[in-house]
């Protein structure tokens, strides 16, 4: 055991072989600097010890191989978008931002792929291939400042991926950096390429097996025709089965999303686009495809809604109003801040047809917290966004905030739902996960991380909980279940 004297020596050593591995205007020791990097978007803050900026694949070696000789713990981190406290550095770790690394390589139209870097933003792939008729399908709500690097870390997802696929659906190979400094290529351009899918094992690890330094991307082709739907109830049950019908019917549109009353209300004051505030619920739903199949499907939709006591059912007459009804739904966490400043959700999946007996039950149990709630989802899949909203800075508003966040996940498992969709695990549902796994599978997943990461300082603590959540960790030893 080293005292401190030793330990603060090896720091100094360790920022030392930084600077002269990069460049020492991108290696970052300042308290003002590094500040900036102690979270995430989540509500957890952590610890960083120094920040680098590498630009290439090289330096990010170079970064971890000095990290694996010094036993140091490192984080990768995007634009720090995350909401699940993943790229939250503990404990002085190193992290490693990719922010710099943002390059388009190459683009093969004939065969709809593009290498690109990870700190590559969503929307800037989307904007610099539209031109040839193609786009990047995952779209988080972040899409114009989170990276495809941080899309890959945690296979994120989006109102557009109910038909076309989350992430996963979408990369064909990753570049990595493992945690001793070796480079690997998991997948390639061959869409089924021969041995084990070690890139969809990779795809979700949200930084526990590596940096991933280049990306090959599918990418689609634009269609042809595209229509809007906005249609309004009087009761959240009558858009949850709105919702069930349109899917019961066979149609999967490409997109399917809810938001409630105070939703409908923070974000009318912000883009005043004529929603319908005094609505209880309302869908934004948009099928796409050939001409005559998307005019059957909108008619076909809009008789479902109707059936189910639609209100009132508004179809965009043009790019710039679906544009606009697509800026409501995609600003909606940040028009809350006209409510209240702070916000916290989880991103729990249930089962289609426990849409509003879950609903509900987030209601009663932020009424018991007296909380306020916001919800806006990807109803299609059941992956809800219950946001609560508050002001941090209220006495004892955060143990409200947090017990409310736990008895959401706890209700949203118990439906039959999983702990997450789309924002990962990280730290903030780590806890958690004994309510979905047991201790064999936890053992399995704790397996898969030491065959990335034997020495475990790639983005340590984060996912798995301690080994006495999760069983006998054999002879793996109790240090790799970090």
């Amino acid at each position: 055991m080293r005292d401190k004297p030793q330990v603060q020596s090896l720091n100094t050593q360790l920022i030392s072989r930084l600077r002269a591995a990069l460049d020492v205007h991108r290696v970052h020791t300042a308290s003002a600097d590094i500040d900036l990097y102690k979270r995430d978007a989540s509500n957890i803050e952590g610890r960083a010890g120094v920040v680098c900026f590498p630009l290439t694949t090289a330096e990010v070696q170079s970064v971890v191989s000095i990290c694996a000789e010094f036993q140091q713990p490192f984080v990768a981190r995007g634009s720090g978008t995350g909401l699940s406290g993943g790229a939250t550095p503990l404990d002085g770790a190193v992290v490693i931002s990719t922010a710099k690394m943002n390059r388009l390589i190459s683009v093969d139209p004939v065969h709809r792929l593009a290498w690109i870097e990870p700190g590559m933003l969503n929307l800037d792939l989307t904007r610099e291939v539209t031109h040839l008729g193609l786009h990047f399908a995952p779209d988080p709500s972040s899409q114009q400042s989170c990276t495809i690097g941080g899309n890959v870390a945690n296979n994120s997802g989006g109102p557009h991926c109910l038909a076309d696929g989350v992430t996963s659906s979408h990369i064909l190979a990753c570049e990595v950096v493992l945690s001793d400094g070796s480079v690997v290529m998991l997948g390639g351009e061959d869409p089924e390429p021969d041995g084990l899918d070690l890139r969809g094992a990779f795809i979700g690890s949200e930084g526990m097996f590596g940096i991933t330094t280049k990306i090959c991307v599918r990418l689609m082709q634009n269609y042809q025709a595209v229509s809007t739907i906005l249609m309004d109830f009087t009761s959240v049950q009558a858009g949850a089965e709105t919702v069930s019908s349109i899917i019961a019917w066979g149609m999967v549109p490409a997109a399917l999303e809810m938001m409630d009353q105070l939703c409908l209300e923070a974000v009318e004051a912000y883009i005043q686009a004529g929603l319908p505030t005094d609505a209880a619920a309302a869908l934004l739903v948009e099928v796409s495809g050939l001409p005559h199949a998307v005019t059957d499907d909108t008619e076909r939709i809009s008789e479902i809604g109707r059936a189910y006591g639609a209100r009132t059912i508004r179809i965009a007459q043009d790019e710039a109003e679906r544009a606009l009804l697509w800026k409501g739904r995609k600003t909606a966490f940040g028009a809350i801040a006209r409510i209240k400043p702070n916000y916290y959700l989880h991103d729990t999946v249930v089962p289609r047809r426990k849409l509003n007996e879950v609903l509900q039950e987030v209601y009663r149990i932020a009424q018991r917290h007296d909380l306020l709630v916001l919800n806006v989802f990807h109803a299609g899949d059941g992956n809800l966004h219950p946001l609560l909203i508050f002001d941090k800075r209220d006495p004892g508003i955060m143990e409200r905030v947090h017990a409310a966040g736990e008895e959401i996940v706890r209700v949203s498992v118990e439906a039959g739902g999983v702990l997450s969709g789309e924002h990962g695990i990280g730290l903030e549902k780590r806890d958690f996960m004994p309510l979905m796994f047991g201790p064999h599978d936890l053992h399995a997943q704790a397996s898969m991380r030491v065959a990335f990461d034997p020495l475990g300082i790639a983005n340590p603590f984060k996912v798995l909980p301690s080994p006495s959540q999760c069983g006998d960790a054999h002879d793996m030893g109790e240090d790799m279940w970090v």
